[in-house]
């Protein structure tokens, strides 16, 4: 089951006592998924949502906490959308449900973003009002780079409301308008493991934290992989580049060379992609890299000097200028 589904599943599910709560995530729910309709000159409220449970939580709400009865449609999945979508309708007392939930103000008019008693409401009320809206229209992304949980808003009045009522639990939102459609975005991974928690999807919370710990492990695996990588050939490079350099050295000193820094320089050369650890251990006798690495550099030295003398290249000159060290 895709992460957005297991978490609308749950919280669908999810055993919720205190009235106020109810009546705040059903306010969110009908304002975010329903709408007004007048049909024969009354009121007639629905709300679409895409899970049976869903509508079924929605439908118990109403008749415990309002006294109103609704009925729940069955909408095949059509075009663009994939499978069933779930209409409760309220008929009869769409009116009063209506002013009750706070879409009508005392004037009978529509109210564009939340009631202003859930917007000032407690925490709780808070939480209730973010599971209610992702109930509604909520998804959740995979954890990662592009992570997100969103939630798409009927206008940007209940954007900000839904924005203010995250600051309120000690998160951040933006809310933003994409094509002409307002959403709220929570990208942080910590503060989405904590509005899933506020909201009482721990199941899914567990899955989202295990998948985020995955992909972390390699993702921290694949930059440590790259890391070794870029040290390996840049180790083998300085290798080759010292390989030509002592060939020219060789080549510059001729008999003058030491027999001692000669045998060095004739190891670089037979293995010019060894480190200079292994060039120690194939000395006879061993040697330690710090004294490999001591007599080449004198060779290396005594090389360029005579160069200067003569006023010819040094060791430096056969080396590709893509190889030298800064």
């Amino acid at each position: 089951m895709a992460l957005t589904a297991s978490v609308k599943d749950e919280l669908s599910r999810l055993d919720v006592r205190k009235s106020s709560e109810r009546k705040a995530e059903v306010s969110t729910m009908l304002r975010f998924c329903g709408g007004l309709h007048i049909i024969s000159g009354r009121i007639v409220i629905e709300a679409e949502v895409d899970l049976a449970s869903t509508a079924r939580r929605l439908r118990a709400a109403i008749a415990e906490v309002y006294g109103h009865t609704s009925e729940i449609l069955v909408v095949s999945g059509g075009g663009l959308r994939r499978g069933n979508r779930y209409v409760v309708r309220v008929v009869r007392d769409g009116e009063a449900l209506a002013r009750q939930t706070g879409l009508l103000d005392a004037r009978g008019r529509p109210v564009r973003g939340l009631p202003s008693v859930i917007v000032n409401g407690s925490t709780a009320d808070a939480e209730a009002v973010w599971r209610g809206a992702f109930l509604s229209h909520g998804s959740l992304t995979e954890p990662g780079r592009s992570s997100a949980l969103e939630i798409t808003c009927p206008g940007p009045e209940s954007a900000l409301a839904l924005v203010g009522a995250a600051r309120r639990l000690g998160l951040v939102a933006k809310a933003r308008e994409v094509r002409g459609v307002d959403r709220v975005v929570i990208r942080d991974g910590e503060a989405i493991a904590q509005l899933l928690t506020r909201m009482g999807a721990h199941d899914a919370l567990m899955v989202w934290e295990e998948r985020r710990m995955r992909k972390e492990v390699r993702a921290t695996a694949n930059r440590l992989a790259n890391f070794d990588d870029a040290n390996l050939r840049r180790s083998a490079q300085a290798a080759v580049a010292a390989g030509a350099r002592v060939e020219r050295a060789l080549e510059i000193l001729g008999d003058e060379v030491p027999e001692h820094l000669k045998y060095a320089g004739a190891l670089r050369v037979a293995h010019k992609q060894a480190s200079l650890d292994e060039l120690g251990r194939m000395a006879d006798p061993v040697m330690t890299k710090d004294a490999i690495a001591g007599r080449i550099r004198r060779l290396l030295a005594m090389a360029d000097k005579r160069a200067s003398e003569l006023g010819i290249p040094g060791t430096e000159a056969s080396v590709p200028l893509d190889m030298l060290e800064n």
